[in-house]
């Protein structure tokens, strides 16, 4: 572990600098989801057990630098004071001042780090400004860290600096799916458009054994293999890409998985007559919607024969039945093994994370990540400097 934990810091009478994520949704000024905010309590109570003053820095919107009154962090301080069941001091400016009148027990939040224009422009001086009101930085927005701003990069070089829990959680996570897995390792990779994940895609094929992919991104992969997908979405122009993606696999010793059969329809939307045919027997008028039942068998005895699973996006178009049945059935089963332990299972992504709560499982996984896109820049093996700022 090249970085350090709450647990390899002296937090007694410190005051520390604590980066967290809380851009929770809202509407009508209350918070429709507080999941972020739940996440980050058992490391405000960890910096409160060890006497530390937890300081909370967090964006909330893209304010671009401007004072935009309906994107203050004032909004969440209910939700954020029933989360820690204790009351937060909100924080708008003179954060000397409200620093030094604060008591054992507190916890402060300051006001929208992207209110000033230092943060998204990783200004050494807003940094040292808010550096000088802590003794310790503590970063636990694993979710910001590929973003390279004041609050989670320049911060992290003026103070002693660690993980939170959260964060810590997980890059524990990532490095158990990928930095040093258990092998074989298996990747699924779905969603509507092999353009949007390029990266992801030539990353993975030199790091996973068999790489599943679903969604609309496999009827491009499809078509590039001769076959006739109809009316499907399936972007054409990257016949090629995908050859070379195909051929990349083959040369690094990659199995790629494709549906056999698929679920097609003439029409998208809820309950639409659909039937199975063979990948290769897609009517000219019908539109693939989900992988098949013998695909998903398929993708079961994979799982089955893997020791770790890393996975974004769904099978299929999973929020309109019957096309869910793939995402459902394929992680039902990951879920099953988890729970055996016969796999470790890392899952994240937006739609990822949707797919899962639907199938009911998403408290089975190993480690579900709500990071979005630093989640993805890591499986792309990008680095984050959020953290690398933190070695």
């Amino acid at each position: 572990m090249s970085w350090k934990s709450l647990d390899d810091m002296d937090l007694a009478g410190k005051r520390v600098l604590t980066r967290v994520d809380i851009n929770v949704p809202m509407e009508d000024g209350r918070v429709t989801d507080a999941t972020r905010i739940e996440r980050i309590v058992p490391t405000v109570r960890d910096i409160l057990d060890k006497g530390g003053l937890p300081i909370l820095l967090a964006h909330f919107g893209r304010p671009k630098g401007q004072v935009v009154p309906e994107m203050s962090l004032r909004h969440v301080v209910p939700a954020l004071e029933e989360a820690l069941g204790r009351s937060v001091t909100f924080v708008e400016g003179g954060y000397g001042e409200a620093v030094a009148g604060a008591g054992d027990g507190d916890v402060l939040l300051f006001e929208n780090v992207r209110f000033n224009p230092g943060e998204e422009k990783n200004d050494e001086g807003f940094a040292e400004r808010l550096a000088s009101v802590g003794d310790v930085y503590c970063n636990d927005a694993f979710s910001a860290a590929h973003r390279a701003h004041a609050t989670t990069e320049a911060l992290a070089h003026l103070l002693p600096a660690c993980a939170g829990r959260l964060m810590a959680a997980e890059l524990r996570a990532l490095e158990a799916a990928l930095g040093d897995p258990e092998r074989p390792v298996v990747a699924v990779v779905g969603g509507a458009k092999v353009s949007t994940k390029l990266d992801l895609l030539g990353n993975l094929v030199t790091r996973v054994d068999t790489l599943v992919i679903g969604g609309g991104m496999a009827n491009t992969f499809l078509a590039a293999q001769g076959l006739d997908v109809g009316k499907s979405l399936c972007e054409h122009d990257l016949a090629d890409t995908a050859r070379e993606i195909a051929a990349k696999a083959a040369e690094a010793g990659c199995e790629i998985l494709l549906p056999r059969d698929v679920v097609v329809a003439r029409e998208f939307k809820a309950g639409a007559e659909s039937e199975v045919v063979k990948a290769e027997d897609v009517p000219a008028d019908a539109m693939i919607l989900d992988a098949g039942p013998d695909s998903v068998a398929h993708v079961g005895m994979v799982f089955e024969r893997s020791r770790t699973l890393v996975w974004n996006g769904p099978l299929g178009a999973f929020e309109i039945e019957p096309f869910d049945a793939a995402s459902n059935a394929a992680a039902r089963k990951a879920a099953e093994l988890t729970r055996a332990g016969k796999l470790t299972s890392v899952a994240g992504g937006g739609d990822t994370v949707s797919a899962l709560n639907q199938a009911g499982v998403a408290d089975d996984f190993s480690y579900i990540s709500t990071a979005g896109g630093a989640f993805l820049e890591w499986m792309e093996g990008k680095t984050l400097p959020g953290v690398a700022a933190l070695r």
